[in-house]
C-alpha cells in the first residue's frame, strides 16, 4: 500500500503557519522522571522551566521564558533542561559550550536534523570517559501542560519517544569549532 493521496499532518509543536506553535510547546516533565533524575544528579538550576512545573517545584530554582536561560550563565551548575522543542539547536549549543553539568530532554525523532548529526552523534557515548551520553526513554513521555501541570489528562504525550542528553562532567573538548563553525545560533554567555 503507497501513500499516495495521504497528506503528511506535523504535530502541532512541529509547525503552525511556518513558526510553531508556542503554546503547544508548553510542556512539563512528569514529575516521576525529574524526581528520579534529581535524585540522581541534584541538579541546582531548572534552565527552559515555568513556575507551575513539577521541575521548578523540585529543583526549586529555575528561569522561565521570560529570563531566557540561553542568556544566563550555566558555568559551575548542575543543569536541568527541557527546552522548547520549536528550537532545540541554541540548547543543545549552549551545553555544550558551557562549563556545567547537564541533562536535557529532547525528542528521539529528530536524529536526521543538522543539530543532532553535528552536536550529538560524533561524540554521544564514545570512549572510556564520554563528553556526552545518550538514554533513550523506554516509553512515550506524558508531558504537563499550563491547564493540567501533572500530565494526567488524555493525548499528553507527542506521538515520538524522547531521549536524554547527559554532559556528565564539567570538562568539554578543548576545541568546540564544532558548535561554533557558524552554522548554529549561539546565544549569551556559557
Amino acid at each position: 500500500m503507497g501513500l499516495q493521496g495521504v497528506k503528511a499532518k506535523n504535530h502541532p509543536q512541529q509547525s503552525v503557519n511556518g513558526r510553531g506553535d508556542l503554546e503547544a510547546d508548553e510542556r512539563y516533565t512528569p514529575r516521576a522522571l525529574i524526581s528520579e533524575l534529581h535524585a540522581r544528579h541534584r541538579f541546582t538550576i531548572d534552565v527552559a522551566s515555568d513556575p507551575r512545573s513539577p521541575a521548578a517545584k523540585i529543583i526549586g530554582r529555575f528561569w522561565t521564558r521570560q529570563d531566557d536561560g540561553l542568556l544566563q550563565r550555566w558555568d559551575g551548575e548542575r543543569v536541568w533542561c527541557n527546552p522548547p522543542f520549536l528550537s532545540i539547536a541554541p540548547w543543545v549549543a549552549k551545553a555544550w559550550r558551557s562549563r556545567a553539568e547537564v541533562v536535557m530532554l529532547v525528542p528521539g525523532c529528530r536524529t536526521e536534523q543538522p543539530w543532532w548529526q553535528t552536536l550529538v552523534e560524533p561524540w554521544r557515548d564514545r570512549g572510556a570517559a564520554p563528553y556526552l551520553l545518550t538514554r533513550f526513554l523506554a516509553n512515550r513521555t506524558q508531558f504537563g501542560t499550563p491547564e493540567v501541570p501533572e500530565g494526567k489528562r488524555w493525548n499528553s504525550s507527542p506521538p515520538f519517544g524522547c531521549v536524554l542528553l547527559t554532559w556528565p562532567t564539567q570538562d568539554r573538548p578543548a576545541d568546540l569549532s564544532f558548535v561554533d563553525g557558524g552554522q548554529l545560533p549561539l546565544l549569551g554567555p556559557p
